[in-house]
């Protein structure tokens, strides 16, 4: 299954939604990465295993399952992250991409990929249905949480 969707961060016709900077924005969507105990309820803990400039090896617990990922950064523009098939988790892709098609308009794309190239039956098609929903509100809950952290100011200096 492929999904993808565009959420927008800044709305200027609306003054009640903060403006985020590109920056604040980066700076969030690292976080997630880093920490993603702070967006992600049923986590229970991320342990960095290994780091590079612009990479990130990751152990995720969810409870007894344990999930082996990598994060791939390419500064100020996207965030991927990269499961590769593990005993009974297939390999799948999620990749957050900033757009900004006129200055301080920006969107996050969010592209899923689990690599499943078979066409769907009538069940799959059903049950990828509540899937794309479930990673939808996941993902505007991950936007919820960057808006509260920028509001914050926490987001307004590099990570340390």
């Amino acid at each position: 299954m492929k999904f993808t969707h565009l959420i927008e961060i800044n709305m200027p016709d609306n003054p009640l939604v903060m403006m985020i900077t590109r920056e604040q924005l980066w700076r969030g969507l690292v976080l997630r990465a880093e920490q993603p105990t702070l967006f992600v309820m049923a986590l229970d803990a991320c342990e960095i295993t290994a780091r590079a400039t612009d990479t990130l090896s990751r152990t995720l617990r969810f409870g007894t399952l344990q999930v082996h990922d990598q994060v791939m950064l390419t500064p100020q523009q996207l965030v991927h992250y990269h499961v590769p098939q593990q005993e009974s988790i297939p390999a799948s892709d999620l990749t957050m991409t900033i757009e900004e098609p006129q200055p301080g308009a920006l969107f996050v794309r969010f592209e899923y990929d689990d690599h499943n190239e078979a066409l769907e039956t009538e069940e799959e098609s059903f049950y990828n249905g509540f899937r794309r929903e479930a990673y939808k509100e996941a993902d505007i809950d991950t936007i919820r949480v960057i808006r509260e952290l920028a509001q914050q100011g926490r987001l307004d200096a590099p990570i340390q």
